[in-house]
This record gives C-alpha cells, sequence and structure tokens, in this order.
C-alpha cells in the first residue's frame, strides 16, 4: 500500500498541475522510474552521496533516449566547496554544451566566490551559453552555504535563474521553513524558489503548505543491495558511502506516494 494514513498526511488540497515535482536521479534507470511514477522533471547527475558531480555522456543520452520527461542536469566538476579555478569552468562550459547538444531541458550549477558570496563574472558566461542553447539555469544549494542566503537570491535572480534548489540554508528544508517562505515572498516571481533536501512523503505537505511554493525537490530513493556473490575484503568505496554492494535508486512507491500527496487525492 503506498500510504497507510494519508487523510492523517494530508491536510490541505492542491490541483495536480499547480506543484511541480521534481526528482533527483542518480542514472538513466531513475529517470525511467521518475517518469513511470508521474514526475514532472528530473535532475540527473552522478555519485549522489558525494552530493552529486556531472553525470556521463552516456548516462545523459540514454536518460533522454529512454524517459519522456524534461531532464535538467547537473553541471558540478568535482565533490567539495563551490569554489572553482579557471581552468573548472571550462569543464563546465563543455559540458553544458554537451547538455545543448543532447537536448535536455536545462541544466543545474552554481558558484561562491571566497568570501562566500555568489560568484556573478563566473556564473555569467554560464548562464548566458545556457540561454543561448534554449536550456533552462537553475541554481543550486551552493546558496546553502553562501554568506547570506537574502543578498544571494537577488544575486542570482540578476543572473536570470530559472529557479533555486535550496534547503534554506539549513541540513533539511523542514528545518528551515520560515526561511524558505520569506525567500519565497522575496523572489516574488522573479525566480522559483524549489525546497529540497530531505524532503519526504511525512514532511511534503507542510513544506509546500507552508512555504507557498510551486516546485519541490526530493530523491525518494532506495538501497538496491547488489546481487554479487563474490566478496572479497578489497573494497573501493568507504563503508559510510555505502561500501561496493550497496547504490541508490529512485523508488517508484516513494515518487508515487509524495506525487499523490502533492496531488492532494
Amino acid at each position: 500500500m503506498i500510504i497507510k494514513n494519508i487523510g492523517r498526511l494530508i491536510k490541505f488540497k492542491m490541483k495536480s498541475n499547480n506543484i511541480k515535482v521534481e526528482i533527483c536521479a542518480g542514472s538513466a534507470e531513475s529517470c525511467v522510474t521518475a517518469r513511470r511514477a508521474g514526475a514532472h522533471r528530473v535532475e540527473l547527475c552522478s555519485a549522489l552521496s558525494l552530493g552529486g558531480i556531472t553525470p556521463s555522456f552516456g548516462a545523459i543520452s540514454l536518460a533522454k533516449k529512454e524517459s519522456d520527461i524534461d531532464i535538467n542536469v547537473l553541471i558540478r566538476p568535482r565533490q567539495g566547496d563551490f569554489l572553482y579555478s579557471r581552468r573548472e569552468i571550462e569543464v563546465m562550459m563543455r559540458d553544458i554544451e554537451m547538455c545543448g547538444q543532447l537536448g535536455v531541458s536545462g541544466v543545474v550549477f552554481g558558484a561562491l566566490d571566497k568570501n562566500g558570496n555568489v560568484d556573478i563574472e563566473f556564473c555569467k558566461p554560464l548562464a548566458h551559453l545556457a540561454r543561448s542553447l534554449s536550456l533552462s539555469f537553475t541554481f543550486h544549494r551552493a546558496i546553502d552555504v553562501s554568506k547570506d542566503i537574502f543578498e544571494a537570491l537577488e544575486a542570482i535572480i540578476s543572473l536570470g535563474a530559472d529557479r533555486i534548489l535550496t534547503s534554506g540554508g539549513a541540513q533539511t528544508a523542514a528545518e528551515a521553513i520560515p526561511v524558505l517562505k520569506k525567500m519565497n515572498q522575496q523572489a516574488a516571481g522573479r525566480v522559483i524558489i524549489m525546497p529540497g533536501s530531505g524532503v519526504n512523503a511525512t514532511n511534503i505537505a507542510a513544506i509546500i503548505e507552508q512555504t507557498g511554493v510551486s516546485e519541490i525537490h526530493l530523491s525518494a530513493s532506495e538501497n538496491i543491495p547488489s546481487a554479487s556473490l563474490h566478496r572479497p575484503p578489497l573494497s573501493f568505496t568507504p563503508e559510510v558511502l555505502g561500501g561496493d554492494y550497496l547504490h541508490k535508486e529512485s523508488s517508484l512507491e516513494k515518487v508515487k506516494e509524495a506525487i499523490l500527496i502533492v496531488n492532494g487525492v
């Protein structure tokens, strides 16, 4: 059963086409799952355990081929902070060009300077390239570690971003509902505020209702154990990141559950 007590979880009604649900997908397979479950869009990336980095050409092209869903691709060349080198901007530019060639819907990127401000000069050419290729531009959660989230919001608007993925500066979106509400009010339709991080069936309704946002982002993932029977002691992945014999994929049931709640059934 998808939801055991939906009457307890849903305390408001929304039309199904008012709220868009974006799924963070770590593979082409998860894109297909998100589409089957009724998601509006996916953010495609790889290495979710590292916060996500840019997926491969193969993953993007296969996801585009096999899933009839809007795909936004994460443009993040490495794990770690969001202070990038000039060589890294070249990598990001080439990845955006690849996304344009593959015909995805948009790209997701962000950068900060050494003082924690949005790096306008770094982001400008990336945003210009995305627009020239008819790609939407989402500024990602780099905003959550910026020096001042509300100043960063204005800087991102000046870049012409279509939306901002944010947890409101907290570990999870549910912890920062007042901040997300204020951000949404400040945005005033100039950019879409899309809460993400820790969003699930138990809090998705409250986050949407209390912040007034029109889009929401979640992974809705599950752990998939490896079918490998041969498991030598040598390991390439630390256990804290799941080890070598476990990976995450989007869960059909979890995505359906979230969408059912959002639709207010």
